[in-house]
């Protein structure tokens, strides 16, 4: 087997996905714009919905099992007077319930997503990407398959009303929502409904951030090139939330062989550091290594033989 020729690029990059492409189709994209086959995104949006998806290029791929475990927040749309079999508007309708004249009320409405917020448990949407014996639950829904998936710890940080209006003569809200990773938004409108007497759906979604990274620094694919790629650079340990410690050029080489270094190094780092923590071991504006601290020596774990480029330390 050939083996793989190192990354020119080594970055996390935040794009501002378009509606009708899958994440599939924008992780295809970037490695066609970037000259990278080296592309993976930290977490998926479906093809209706747009806004911020985290990708890693190179070396950065590595951190996104981190990123994953990020909070969401959306712009949301949910319309009631049916629901379909996606939880969104590109499914079929089955189930319709007259919208009530309640429905248009907003105080009514911020009382109904207030119930919302707090720990729950979530049954996802059949046509999902969540494997079930190994095919994804959307292939054995398209295929006519019964899809019953269990439900699963979620939580709504946050569900705020941002307007109440009419499409089509029925009620849209549009609402502003914080979630805990793994939350079907779809599900929440569904689930709305359901509580309220009715039937809604989801009928238009945008991401507006994932963890700490917002729209402001989303690319347009569009615009993507390598040298826009490496000028709006994401910083990996900004985004993964750790402390960075610099390290000097003549501990680079112990970094790479995984060797343990001094605790006397910690007085450097960004903010105070204890047993157990992750620390970011950062040289010449890259990160170099996620080290842990163990029996007060910091060990590092993942180490990167090319950088992670894009630290503003």
């Amino acid at each position: 087997m050939a083996k793989r020729s190192p990354s020119q690029l080594n970055i996390l990059l935040a794009l501002d996905k378009p509606v009708g492409c899958t994440s599939h189709d924008l992780v295809a994209r970037t490695r066609r714009a970037l000259g990278e086959r080296r592309v993976g995104h930290a977490g998926t949006l479906d093809p209706l919905a747009s806004g911020v998806m985290v990708l890693g290029v190179g070396q950065a791929t590595r951190l996104l099992g981190r990123i994953t475990q990020d909070t969401k927040a959306y712009l949301a749309d949910i319309a009631f007077g049916y629901e379909t079999c996606t939880d969104d508007a590109e499914g079929e309708r089955t189930r319709a319930v007259a919208p009530a004249p309640g429905l248009w009320d907003p105080q009514a409405a911020a009382r109904s997503l207030a119930r919302l917020v707090g720990p729950q448990m979530q049954v996802p949407p059949a046509f999902s990407a969540i494997s079930v014996d190994g095919v994804r639950s959307y292939r054995r829904a398209r295929a006519g398959d019964a899809v019953e998936l269990p439900a699963r710890p979620v939580e709504v940080l946050a569900a705020d009303l941002i307007a109440v209006t009419t499409v089509d003569y029925a009620p849209v809200w549009t609402v502003a929502f914080t979630v805990s990773k793994g939350t079907y938004i779809r599900a929440l409108a569904r689930d709305l409904g359901r509580s309220l007497g009715a039937a809604a759906h989801l009928s238009g979604l945008r991401r507006t951030a994932s963890g700490s990274v917002g729209l402001a620094r989303c690319l347009d694919p569009e615009a993507l090139t390598p040298d826009a790629a490496r000028a709006a650079a994401l910083d990996p340990v900004a985004v993964l939330d750790v402390p960075a410690l610099p390290v000097p050029d003549e501990r680079l080489a112990d970094i790479l062989c995984g060797r343990r270094l001094s605790p006397s190094l910690l007085r450097d780092a960004t903010r105070p550091v204890g047993e157990g923590d992750t620390v970011a071991l950062v040289n010449g504006g890259e990160l170099r290594a996620l080290a842990r601290i163990d029996a007060g020596r910091i060990a590092p774990a993942d180490v990167f033989p090319q950088g992670i480029g894009g630290v503003a330390l």
